[in-house]
């Protein structure tokens, strides 16, 4: 009986990692925001990688998505860029969540200040 409950948990699959927010810089241009997000994780190719993030409010109104169209395998961690997201007035904090192709979005956000 060991043996079988041992094969099954071997079976079944792995809790993938969710992306990790390394850092984010933000930048005003002419009365829009550059993104630029650093993410890390244990991309292993097509079928499991960081395929995206998106800048939030707090209430999880989303202001900006970016798309990454690739695993990033050999090219950990790495950054990318969104420009031209409009920021609503008074809003002084915004929110970054990422996301990988097996898991959706994170439950987590890094909040980012805009001042």
């Amino acid at each position: 009986m060991k043996t079988l409950i041992f094969v099954l948990l071997m079976a079944s699959p792995a809790l993938a990692e969710a992306p990790v927010i390394e850092n984010v810089q933000v930048q005003a241009v002419s009365g829009v925001w550059r993104f630029n997000v650093t993410l890390a994780h244990p991309d292993t190719g097509w079928d499991h990688y960081a395929d995206g993030w998106r800048v939030e409010t707090e209430d999880g109104s989303v202001l900006g998505t970016r798309e990454l169209l690739h695993p990033h395998v050999d090219e950990q961690p790495f950054t990318r860029s969104l420009s031209g997201v409009s920021i609503p007035n008074g809003i002084s904090t915004v929110f970054v969540r990422a996301k990988c192709s097996v898991d959706g979005w994170a439950d987590t956000t890094v909040p980012v200040s805009l001042n």
